[in-house]
């Protein structure tokens, strides 16, 4: 099993999701200042960079991928930082890598194996699935994807939810979509990918949040990469706000990736 958030989940509120309400010029008067206050500096900040890099998960997902792109990819996750830079730090024993390796699922079962070539078994595969950008394919061949993926060696699973149950704010069925990936995920860490760029406004990507976490997400992430907007503090602090309040109702922690 992969270390951090495991979030069983709780069953769909309607309720809940009903209630919400995003105040658009608040937040993005709160998104404006984050940039402006104050920053660590000298060694916390080195401590801070380092502890960022192991958060990342260095991604590969070109149609013209080869052995040799996801070679290089896990290389550089075993060893993100030049010996020297370590060595200065004095940094030796923190022994850092990146977080994870997130290729397609065809390429989970060799990317598993550079790791073990490089003596970084540790660092889990992260595999994108259920018809990674678009979702827009059958309910049971996305299942049949988190499957294969997770057989190959993926421990997570980057889903794509179906932005036309959000848009058309059908969400018992974006719920049941959600909590069947979760079960073919099976010990895998499960983070859902909202496309907020594709979402419409940002009371759907809360409402989107709060749905997937109430699915089981491990974590939720801003996008695929592929839309024409992607991760952009406003909507960092409505989907992080909507983790802090799925937190103080159910106690269960989720994470949040930007992308």
């Amino acid at each position: 099993m992969v270390a951090g958030p495991n979030n069983p989940g709780m069953e769909l509120d309607l309720a809940w999701i009903k209630e919400v309400r995003v105040n658009l010029p608040a937040v993005k008067r709160r998104a404006e200042t984050l940039g402006t206050r104050r920053t660590v500096k000298q060694q916390w900040q080195a401590a801070w960079l380092l502890k960022a890099v192991t958060c990342i998960d260095l991604t590969t997902l070109s149609g013209d991928d080869t052995p040799s792109n996801t070679s290089r990819l896990t290389l550089k996750a075993a060893r993100p930082i030049r010996e020297d830079l370590i060595k200065a730090m004095d940094a030796e024993e923190l022994k850092i890598t990146c977080g994870a390796v997130c290729v397609y699922p065809s390429r989970v079962k060799e990317t598993v194996q550079f790791l073990q070539k490089y003596g970084a078994s540790q660092i889990p595969v992260a595999a994108v699935a259920t018809g990674f950008p678009s979702g827009q394919y059958s309910l049971n061949t996305r299942l049949q994807e988190i499957r294969m993926a997770v057989e190959a060696g993926a421990r997570e699973i980057d889903i794509v939810i179906n932005r036309t149950l959000a848009l058309q704010h059908k969400w018992k069925e974006l719920y049941d979509e959600v909590y069947e990936m979760k079960k073919a995920c099976g010990s895998a860490h499960m983070k859902s990918i909202l496309a907020i760029g594709e979402l419409g406004d940002m009371e759907n990507v809360y409402k989107a949040s709060l749905v997937c976490m109430m699915a089981g997400s491990d974590f939720i992430k801003t996008s695929t990469g592929k839309e024409g907007v992607n991760a952009i503090l406003p909507v960092g602090l409505v989907m992080c706000r909507a983790i802090r309040e799925y937190y103080e109702k159910t106690g269960y922690v989720v994470g949040f990736k930007p992308a």
